[in-house]
């Protein structure tokens, strides 16, 4: 299907989105795996639960709207997944792997929180709003991510990997 129209673009929009959450419950398991802090390790954790919920918003959003979304795969969020493995097959287990796997939730956070962010422009300009309050819960919860990785990494995951 051809993107013509403003309703077009945002079902294009959701559709990628669906297919990188979808895409993350399969990558933030095997982050967790490869992490060696327990902190680091209950973040992915929790934050694949959180994925789920997601999942389940985005489908609540199909409802709402009375849509179909196009199968596709984000490349994006996939090219975000292989730099992650790859991190994890060529850095040794410990502090170093476990800041460069927070580095590499990070990249998949902002990609979310711009997908979102667009998202919910396009909602309300569609006059969707049930879907934007929808899609703002989810960028609520990225940004929270984000952040907690963040002090994550800034009180006490860099300054391990630095002393390595």
């Amino acid at each position: 299907m051809a993107v013509k129209t403003l309703q077009d673009l945002f079902i294009h929009a959701l559709s990628d989105v669906a297919s990188a959450e979808k895409q993350i419950t399969k990558g933030l398991p095997k982050m967790a795996r490869a992490a060696t802090d327990p902190k680091l390790v209950e973040a992915f954790k929790a934050h694949l639960e959180e994925t789920r919920g997601q999942i389940e918003r985005i489908d609540a959003v199909v409802e709402s709207i009375g849509l179909r979304l196009k199968r596709i795969k984000c490349a994006a969020m996939e090219g975000l997944i292989e730099e992650a493995s790859e991190e994890i097959e060529e850095i040794e287990k410990g502090p170093v792997l476990d800041a460069a796997l927070i580095g590499a939730a990070q990249k998949v956070e902002h990609y979310e929180i711009a997908s979102y962010g667009t998202l919910i422009a396009l909602a309300k300009q569609l006059g969707f709003t049930e879907a934007a309050d929808l899609l703002q819960a989810t960028l609520d919860e990225e940004k929270a991510t984000d952040s907690k990785l963040t002090v994550l990494a800034l009180q006490e995951e860099n300054a391990k990997a630095a002393a390595v």
